[in-house]
């Protein structure tokens, strides 16, 4: 029996189904991949016998604390478990997954409450050449680096906007690489305009700056990747400055030889599985209440869903989400003094996410840039010409209207990847987009639930 199905094992996740299980809910906590931990706390393979994982991490301390508690509690940890959807029935929810990597057989989870904790994604905004074997995105990086304890080229420029550039660099240098430059499009004066609320985080910035000083990695501030160059793999790509409104400066372009470009322009929130049980959603993110509540009686949210904060923020919301829940289950009221630190911590958290979201915007004119024929949706080969001219020769006023008209956003990453990019050269809002399923599912998978619930129906 299970009482709480908690949907991801980051740091959201793990705190939530911590909190919970320590007041004696039964919690079952899935992830789809093959440790607990997420993105932030990615463990190399046991088989890889890494003797200082610490060395790749962040808060290993928080780590282990985690880590040991989720061993000493009576959490049910369900891994290699690929969630695409979830089901309101008629005694709570029903937990979809594929399991393992070839993502085939199907299982299911039964709970009367669900947590959400699924976490985000890079946004990667096109240029001619990001296609090139060669370049990643920032993140891919940085997961190849800890959980494959692998680099992915000798030579690499870490690139675009957004906190996570400082560590996939200083991370990468650390481990032998030799990094070429760190572009950042935005530069010290958007920081200083938010001083003020990111004042907590200058010792953390400033170990960054140590670090590349010492690995001697040029940072290229106020710059942006114009262009990858190559012909079977990447060789190298240009930069260029950047004026005060987010256009390239001519006559500034230099060219940088590598054969890897990390790239990625900050991160967006997973809320597939939170549009589809119909939660209210705050623009991109899970709309939640002070007990991280969604407006569905039974679902919670916590994590990168409701906002881009961070592991601490994280961690925060998750331990609120886990003791209310953990109430509301048991029938009784929850008392906000049980988690009034980890709420106080919310709110300056919450502060600093909103002023580095203002402090790295992507390149306002980046879309300049993209020429007619650099693919925007890799899936269906879209060019940005055809989105192009579905906007200015055929009317398409809306992303949705642009898919119809040219089939971006409906391959296998189903618009995750270039939604952002076809509403930006579209000129359009990026909106959520609705999907009935989190990932893609086999049909023979469907066609099995349906014919169990028709036997459901008539016996």
């Amino acid at each position: 029996m299970t009482d709480l199905a908690v949907i991801g094992a980051g740091p959201a996740g793990l705190a939530a189904a911590l909190a919970a299980a320590a007041q004696g809910v039964r919690v079952v906590l899935v992830d789809s991949a093959a440790e607990a931990g997420g993105q932030f706390y990615r463990q190399p393979a046991p088989a890889l016998r890494a003797r200082r994982p610490q060395s790749l991490h962040h808060q290993w301390r928080t780590w282990e604390r985690l880590r040991d508690g989720l061993a000493r509690s009576d959490i049910r940890l369900l891994t290699d478990h690929h969630v695409w959807g979830v089901e309101r029935d008629s005694d709570g929810f029903t937990v979809h997954a594929l399991l393992g990597p070839e993502q085939r057989e199907p299982a299911t989870v039964h709970a009367p409450a669900v947590l959400l904790a699924t976490g985000g994604y890079e946004r990667v905004l096109p240029f001619p050449g990001w296609t090139l074997p060669g370049v990643v995105t920032a993140g891919g990086a940085q997961a190849m680096l800890k959980g494959g304890l692998v680099v992915p080229g000798r030579t690499v420029v870490v690139a675009g906007t957004g906190p996570l550039l400082l560590p996939v660099a200083t991370g990468l240098a650390a481990a032998g690489v030799e990094v070429a430059a760190l572009v950042e499009a935005a530069g010290p004066k958007s920081l200083v305009r938010h001083g003020r609320a990111l004042a907590a985080k200058l010792p953390e910035g400033a170990g960054y700056a140590a670090r590349l000083l010492r690995h001697r990695v040029r940072l290229l501030a106020r710059h942006t990747v114009v262009r990858a160059h190559g012909d079977d793999r990447l060789t190298g790509v240009t930069v260029a400055a950047l004026d005060a409104d987010g256009r390239v400066r001519p006559g500034t372009e230099r060219h940088l030889p590598c054969d890897t470009l990390a790239v990625g322009h900050g991160m967006l929130p997973h809320t597939d599985l939170a549009e589809t049980l119909g939660c209210r959603l705050d623009g991109l993110t899970v709309a939640v209440d002070d007990e991280q509540r969604t407006d569905v009686p039974g679902v919670w949210a916590a994590g990168e869903s409701t906002g881009i904060g961070g592991s601490a923020l994280a961690l925060a919301e998750g331990h609120i989400a886990g003791l209310s829940a953990a109430a509301r289950l048991k029938g009784t009221e929850p008392d906000p003094a049980r988690w009034a630190g980890a709420a106080k911590s919310r709110t300056g958290l919450r502060r600093i996410a909103a002023a580095l979201d203002a402090a790295y915007p992507p390149p306002a004119h980046w879309s300049d840039q993209v020429t007619d024929d650099t693919l925007v949706c890799r899936c269906e080969e879209v060019t940005a010409g055809a989105v192009r001219e579905a906007v200015d020769a055929l009317g398409a006023g809306d992303v949705r209207t642009v898919k119809l008209l040219t089939r971006a956003g409906m391959g296998w990453c189903q618009g995750r990847v270039c939604g952002p990019a076809v509403a930006g050269l579209a000129g359009c809002e990026l909106t959520p987009s609705r999907r009935p399923f989190a990932r893609p599912v086999p049909l023979g998978v469907l066609a099995r639930q349906h014919d169990n619930a028709t036997r459901r129906g008539t016996s």
